[in-house]
Formats: structure tokens, sequence, C-alpha cells
């Protein structure tokens, strides 16, 4: 598989755009209309998808349910250097749901994109 495709959905996209290619990479791959994109960053293709937009992934389901941004679903980032990641962003006002974590395989925070989507910056231990 060349790439992995991850659907977010988000109050606002353009919000959302700027968001992962400020602080995290992403570039622009395809904004055909103002309630859906493509950014993408290596093998990753982050859809997003407005919620209330006309495309087929944002109708609702038969029992009545629509989907909704935030939840504990989320995107892994490894970066090398957590803390002065987690500096920079801070510096830039970005919202975090957490302090810095560590587990058995490294560290780790969860930071909220504007419509409150979680990513998780983790940073392995060395080996």
């Amino acid at each position: 598989m060349a790439s992995v495709s991850v659907r977010y959905f988000v109050d606002d996209v353009d919000a959302a755009i700027e968001f992962y290619t400020t602080h995290f990479g992403f570039t622009v791959a395809f904004h055909p209309s103002a309630g859906f994109a493509i950014v993408t960053r290596d093998a990753l293709r982050l859809l997003i998808n407005q919620t209330d937009g006309p495309g087929g992934a944002s109708q609702a389901m038969p029992d009545g349910r629509v989907p909704e941004p935030g939840g504990w679903n989320r995107i892994q980032l490894e970066v090398s250097d957590l803390d002065a990641v987690v500096g920079g962003l801070r510096e830039a006002g970005v919202r975090f749901r957490n302090d810095i974590v560590t587990g058995r395989g490294g560290r780790q925070i969860l930071v909220e994109d504007p419509a409150g989507n979680p990513l998780e910056l983790f940073e392995p231990h060395a080996e």
C-alpha cells in the first residue's frame, strides 16, 4: 500500500488546513470545495470533511447518528524531540488534552486540532 488515508470530521475545513500545514508539515493535495480537503504528510493522506457537507461521508446513519469531530481514535505522528515540539506548539497556542506521559514504548501527548480531533505526538524510547 502506497499510502494510508484517515478521515477526520471538522467544523471548519480552512481552519483544519491551516492547523495541519502550519504545525505538522502537511501539504494540501486537494481542496475542491469549502467542505472537503486532503492534506498529506509522507504516506499519510488526511481526508478533512466538514460535518454538514453534501458528501457521502457526512450523511446520517440509518439510526440517525451523524459524524462529528472529536472522540479518541487518532493518528500518531512520531517526533524525535517531544519536549521541543510541545514547547513550540504551546507558544503557538495549540490546545492539548493532557501533559506528556511515559509508557512502555516511549513518551506521548495528545494535541487537539481546531475541531477537537486528537493527534498523538509520540517519541519512542531510545534503543
